[in-house]
């Protein structure tokens, strides 16, 4: 899924000062398949899916819709598409579509709603850093032919803008609750949801119970190289499958990736916990470094506030010549992500480089007054 990380927001590698092998902390994407997940994808059952179905990527779709407590589950090429998918199927052209003011699919999916299924997106604004059931219930118009209706209601767990931030269960229930009683379908973006249950204890299928369609990423997390997943009731993945053709990601012998997807469900779900635990030791070391501040993280994302005048372009470019990759989120924030390729040693060493970056730029940088977001 498309974030505002990588290189045409970060500094390339091939441009990085340094000789030594940089801590890529730009994204949990940017993790490479282990030698035991490339044997598995080397060795994997093929067919064509789309003529009749490759066996691996049935026996993924069975696992993934068991562990969600769904009917039925699509494997999808990128989790985009799966949340596109699920705005196509949940909603109707000419209506709305209410969610997270902050969301991935308000700012990072292309403006896919309006463009593949002329649904308009109505940003909620929470209460808190994240959309609550009382905002939502609040930011919901009257039904009137003079107003334009809402059709279904997404939310994202874990939610990346906000810090990698876990929604309890207890909250989406009630915001199931409240698409109920307007007759609304609702989606959950759960592109880390296994982020999510790891801190949390809530159990994948508790969390997915409050959502008619959940999506859930192999690439983010679990280091798989591609993939999600879409699931829900067996007829709304019927449909699904010709909006998955449509939207051009029918794939033929994809049992070689999601061959690499099983052996991260296999390996690296129950590894979690360790990003979570790096993510918080980076975030100690570097809370307070030159008036930063952190946002006390959840799970393996951290984001780090900058001090006034202090510009998110500086604070890169410093910690990449000391050898750790993080990724601009706005002008006047930053973020660090936590993943397989990590280790605590890393975090330790990333979090020394980011002290110290924060220390020497911020009183380094002359006091700029408008820092305005570039996304996010």
């Amino acid at each position: 899924m498309g974030q505002p990380h990588g290189l045409p927001h970060g500094l390339p590698l091939s441009q990085s000062p340094i000789h030594m092998t940089p801590i890529d902390l730009r994204s949990d994407t940017v993790t490479r398949p282990t030698a035991a997940m490339r044997r598995a994808m080397a060795e994997a059952e093929v067919g064509d899916d789309v003529l009749d179905g490759d066996p691996t990527v049935r026996h993924l779709e069975t696992r993934v819709a068991e562990m969600l407590g769904k009917e039925a589950a699509l494997y999808f090429p990128s989790g985009t598409m799966a949340n596109q998918t699920a705005v196509w199927l949940l909603t109707r052209p000419g209506t709305e579509i209410l969610l997270d003011a902050g969301s991935h699919i308000v700012n990072y999916e292309g403006a896919g709603a309006a463009a593949l299924s002329g649904v308009q997106v109505r940003p909620v604004q929470g209460t808190g850093p994240v959309m609550d059931a009382a905002a939502l219930k609040a930011s919901m118009r009257p039904r009137s032919p003079h107003v334009l209706q809402a059709s279904a209601i997404a939310v994202e767990n874990t939610h990346n803008g906000a810090g990698g931030k876990v929604l309890s269960l207890t909250e989406l229930q009630a915001i199931r609750d409240v698409a109920r009683e307007a007759e609304l379908g609702i989606h959950m973006d759960g592109a880390r949801l296994w982020n999510a249950s790891a801190a949390s204890g809530t159990a994948l299928r508790d969390f997915a119970a409050c959502a008619d369609t959940v999506m859930v990423s192999f690439s983010k997390g679990l280091g798989a190289p591609v993939g999600a997943a879409l699931t829900g009731t067996r007829a709304l993945m019927v449909e699904g499958w010709l909006v998955r053709k449509r939207f051009g990601g029918g794939m033929r012998q994809s049992g070689i990736l999601a061959a690499a997807a099983l052996h991260a469900l296999d390996n690296h779900l129950a590894r979690l916990p360790d990003d979570h635990a790096n993510a918080r030791a980076f975030a100690e070391a570097v809370d307070g470094a030159g008036g930063a501040r952190v946002v006390p993280p959840d799970t393996n994302i951290v984001m780090i506030d900058l001090p006034a005048g202090l510009d998110a372009s500086a604070l890169v470019a410093a910690a990449a010549d000391a050898g750790v990759l993080i990724a601009p989120w706005s002008h006047t924030r930053v973020r660090a992500v936590f993943h397989l390729d990590a280790t605590a040693d890393m975090a330790q060493r990333a979090g020394a480089v980011v002290r110290a970056a924060l220390t020497k730029t911020s009183k380094a940088t002359p006091t700029r007054v408008n820092a305005s977001p570039a996304g996010g």
